[in-house]
């Protein structure tokens, strides 16, 4: 092969690596979610990243989890492309992937949505909950909520 051949498919290897999608970032930066009142380092904080159509279901496209910390545990979830969303998350305390409850459906571990949309009597609506993502890095921040047991970390002393 001469050196000229060589060349030319070296600049096509390359070209044709250039081409490809970015392995870091795909459809998306990432969206930070910043969870206070965490009561426990105990499992993960898990959260999931919804539109609309799948607000307050178990098959929300972005997820991601990250180990809990009492009072903030922060989760990045990547790939999220710009749109409207709303975060609903859990602290899974015994790591089973799913949210705990009691009677009635009550949730035995600490629970929250972004904006900190209100619960009363039923989930919170899509229209407290949602927010705008830019497809750029963001942070959103919320807090848990316990409906039994501790209400939050220990006070400290």
């Amino acid at each position: 092969m001469t050196r000229h051949a060589l060349n030319n498919r070296l600049l096509l290897a390359s070209l044709a690596f250039l081409a490809l999608p970015a392995a870091s970032a795909p459809g998306g930066e990432s969206l930070t979610v910043e969870v206070n009142n965490v009561r426990v380092a105990k499992g993960v904080v898990h959260v999931d990243i919804c539109p609309e159509s799948l607000f307050l279901k178990d098959d929300c496209p972005w997820s991601a989890d990250a180990p809990a910390q009492i009072g903030l545990t922060r989760v990045t979830v990547h790939g999220v492309p710009a749109g409207r969303y709303a975060a609903q998350v859990f602290l899974d305390e015994n790591r089973n992937g799913k949210t705990d409850r009691a009677l009635f459906g009550i949730p035995k571990e600490g629970v929250g949505f972004s904006n900190d949309a209100p619960i009363r009597m039923s989930p919170p609506k899509w229209a407290d909950a949602v927010f705008n993502y830019n497809g750029a890095a963001q942070t959103i921040r919320l807090n848990l909520r316990y409906f039994l047991g501790a209400k939050g970390p220990p006070e400290k002393k």
